[in-house]
């Protein structure tokens, strides 16, 4: 493995995009290429933050609110982050993390409604300077997403989110949109709606564009 070259790669978007599947994929790649590579999700990613997760998708946090949902990302994401993340770019190593504090400002702060200035705060405080170095929103229409996180399901129960109406859908839609277009520099949009190949072959070149020691290599490994 090539020490000291990695970095911090996010993707977002919304259910059925395809997130974890280009996750996995890219972090192969990753490795194909000679580089350390870390694969983890949100919430989740840390034996603790995991624990949060099971209660946070299992909608036991709900009626407590959007405030206390945002509470409970932010501790799961302490421990993701101390446990996980930061020791493995310490090391030198790529990390892709499939959801990350985007997902907090759009489901609980652009469409739940907690204050922007509250998930600021928590975002200061819990991630500091450990923020992507790079954020793909894999975009995809909210109908086809949908079928594809039902297909994906098969016969278990849709978790806390998924079983969200259609339109709720829509407005995180249009909140991951809008949030990108804040950040062009860190955030860019991929449509999600083309082939698995097409996407990963996408993600792979905008990838290794901003990473010049992947960029080197990006003809290698498995597409």
């Amino acid at each position: 493995m090539t020490p000291g070259t990695g970095g911090f790669i996010t993707l977002e978007g919304g259910e059925g995009s395809g997130k974890s599947t280009q996750a996995r994929r890219l972090v192969e790649r990753i490795r194909a290429a000679g580089h350390e590579a870390l694969g983890t999700r949100e919430p989740g990613g840390s034996p603790r933050a995991e624990r949060i997760r099971d209660a946070l998708l299992s909608g036991v946090v709900a009626p407590l609110g959007p405030v206390a949902e945002a509470m409970m990302f932010a501790a799961a994401r302490i421990d993701h982050l101390d446990a996980t993340i930061r020791p493995a770019l310490a090391r030198g190593s790529f990390v892709v993390c499939d959801r990350f504090v985007d997902s907090t400002r759009v489901y609980q702060g652009a469409v739940d409604g907690v204050d922007a200035g509250l998930l600021a705060g928590l975002e200061r405080l819990v991630v500091g300077e450990t923020m992507p170095d790079l954020t793909v929103l894999l975009d995809l229409d909210v109908a086809t997403g949908l079928a594809r996180a039902r297909a994906r399901r098969g016969a278990a129960a849709p978790d806390r989110f998924e079983r969200e109406a259609e339109t709720y859908h829509e407005g995180l839609r249009r909140a991951f949109l809008d949030n990108a277009g804040r950040e062009p520099g860190r955030c860019l949009v991929v449509d999600a709606g083309r082939s698995l190949d097409d996407v990963a072959e996408t993600l792979w070149l905008i990838v290794g564009r901003r990473f010049p020691a992947l960029g080197r290599g990006a003809a290698g490994g498995a597409p």
